[in-house]
């Protein structure tokens, strides 16, 4: 478990509604290493959001503003658990937002998977949703991308061996994905990701403050919390500043 950072912002940008106060949240991402190559989920922000915020994400830092080093890139944090940009094999994208895109055109030889209907309307998004999507994050030339379903696939297992599998979980974007990762030692975790933003959002006591559909966002999380409980997963909520803390974190230490 990774960050690159944080964004400061405003209560009702994470939990619709909610208010006006200051809320700072991290922005985590995910290496996996497994015997097959190794897996990046994400990337978090893009190295740009570190050098020049507002050239890279123009009037968006108004609302959500990127606290971000520039050592803070998955590239190099990758590099100091001894993972070199050539040795991932895939970057996996949850969905296509800007806090989302950092690993994206940075490993040479990754493929990089996303849902179909995710990726197509990040080039086309609606007016309330157009300012989460940095279209130089994603639309790069020469990348080897790989797009799950005619509109979208659900539970696709990237090695078949149950470890990495991910989940259809539209709402907050309209080709989101959550992650369930079974570890050796550990056991299953699940990564809601953006599905659930927070614990209220997990616990059904608010929505996330940017949704597509609100009624498909409520469907995820119950979709969700039945993994959960099927698999007694330890739930990894996507921003939440607070359960963040509790979690081990790379590079000093992870979970096996």
């Amino acid at each position: 478990m990774f960050q690159t950072g944080t964004l400061r912002t405003k209560v009702k940008y994470i939990k619709m509604n909610q208010g006006d106060g200051d809320f700072e949240i991290p922005v985590p991402w995910f290496l996996i290493k497994h015997p097959m190559g190794n897996v990046v989920i994400d990337g978090g922000n893009a190295v740009e959001a570190a050098i020049d915020k507002r050239g890279h994400w123009g009037a968006v830092v108004d609302a959500y503003d990127p606290v971000m080093n520039i050592a803070d890139n998955c590239v190099d944090q990758c590099r100091l658990v001894g993972v070199e940009p050539n040795g991932v094999r895939y970057v996996l994208q949850s969905h296509l937002h800007l806090d989302h895109t950092g690993a994206i055109g940075r490993f040479p030889r990754a493929q990089h998977i996303v849902q179909r209907c995710e990726y197509d309307y990040a080039f086309k998004p609606h007016w309330f949703a157009a300012g989460a999507y940095i279209r130089a994050d994603f639309d790069r030339p020469g990348l080897d991308w790989k797009f799950l379903g005619g509109e979208y696939t659900d539970n696709f297992d990237l090695y078949g061996d149950g470890v990495i599998r991910m989940i259809f979980t539209p709402g907050h974007s309209t080709g989101h994905m959550s992650f369930l990762i079974t570890l050796p030692n550990t056991g299953p975790v699940l990564l809601t990701i953006d599905a659930a933003y927070t614990l209220d959002h997990w616990n059904n006591k608010a929505l996330p403050g940017l949704v597509v559909s609100s009624s498909d966002a409520a469907n995820s999380v119950a979709k969700l919390h039945r993994i959960a409980e099927d698999t007694g997963a330890m739930v990894v909520t996507g921003h939440d500043p607070d359960t963040w803390e509790s979690f081990l974190k790379a590079p000093y230490d992870f979970y096996d």
